[in-house]
């Protein structure tokens, strides 16, 4: 398994699976997912409160206990924030939110904490107080983002302190998604890709050591559809499974490898609840891509270089 650094932290895993849609599954079935995943050293697992309605951190919890895996052997993240028709940043919120989730998963405390899209009636002295608390009482070990731009991060860690400051963003990454990319590519263009969207928030990670996690690294769109086999995207598909088949490996795994190949120092969420599609993803390790390579990708995406 490669790994990366998070804060001043190394060897965490950079494969991370995703438990979006676990809430569903038999429990041999879990339990050979989350057997798969340990064994592959893909022990770290992103939840967040609303996945199933809370009931993905209940299967995994009690899925972890029945297979009598120690606590210190895996790494569990989980988010908060988004509510029925609104997002929530509040320190109520928060605090109520990480007791409940800790209630779910039966466990003493939660590795990373994310705070689940931007809330812009965020109270930052708030999140600093409930980030604060929970630390304190050993409840959350570090925090983290989803879906924010550099002001958003910069505005939060402002007030929080060292022990709190936010050392993960979430953001959508696939060879189909390539924003954070684009405009670095188009500077001083006058063309739809040259638009800074985001902030610069590639370069603004990289720069403050803000370890970033691509959520949905197979969709293209948003959630609109897998874009391994489909026909919209038969470049991409045919770039990506000749590169598997040159590397004897699958083709998540190759895309996967896309990603980790960044010198950002990535981490990838898959969300597939396919043991053999788990294990064809952790198989990325086997693979560093070349320059060309990865370019070739970024192109056969109809992704076009100035």
């Amino acid at each position: 398994m490669k790994t990366v650094k998070i804060g001043n932290k190394p060897g965490l895993p950079a494969i991370v699976p995703g438990c979006m849609r676990i809430g569903g599954m038999e429990k041999a079935d879990l339990h050979a997912w989350i057997n798969t995943a340990m064994e592959r050293g893909a022990h770290f697992f992103d939840h967040a409160d609303i996945y199933g309605g809370g009931k993905c951190e209940e299967v995994f919890g009690a899925a972890v206990r029945e297979m009598n895996i120690s606590r210190d052997q895996f790494y569990v993240q989980t988010k908060c924030g988004i509510r029925q028709g609104f997002f929530d940043f509040s320190k109520e919120h928060i605090l109520e939110s990480v007791d409940k989730s800790l209630t779910r998963l039966g466990m003493d405390y939660i590795d990373y904490f994310l705070l689940h899209r931007p809330d812009t009636l965020v109270e930052p002295d708030e999140v600093a107080e409930a980030f604060t608390t929970l630390h304190k009482a050993g409840k959350v070990r570090h925090f983290g983002v989803s879906n924010q731009n550099p002001g958003q991060m910069a505005l939060l860690n402002r007030t929080l302190p060292a022990e709190c400051k936010i050392l993960i963003n979430q953001l959508q990454l696939s060879p189909t998604n390539t924003s954070m990319f684009d405009a670095g590519f188009n500077v001083n263009m006058q063309n739809p890709p040259a638009l800074v969207r985001d902030g610069s928030v590639l370069e603004y990670c990289r720069i403050h050591d803000i370890t970033i996690q691509a959520w949905s690294p197979f969709q293209y769109g948003f959630f609109e559809g897998v874009f391994l086999g489909s026909p919209k995207y038969a470049s991409l598909n045919a770039e990506i499974d000749n590169l598997a088949e040159q590397y004897n490996v699958s083709s998540e795994a190759i895309v996967t490898a896309w990603i980790l190949r960044h010198p950002a120092g990535m981490q990838c969420i898959p969300g597939t609840t396919s043991v053999s599609r788990l294990a064809g993803i952790c198989d990325a390790y086997k693979v560093t891509l070349t320059r060309p390579e990865w370019y070739a990708i970024y192109r056969a995406a109809g992704n076009v270089l100035p």
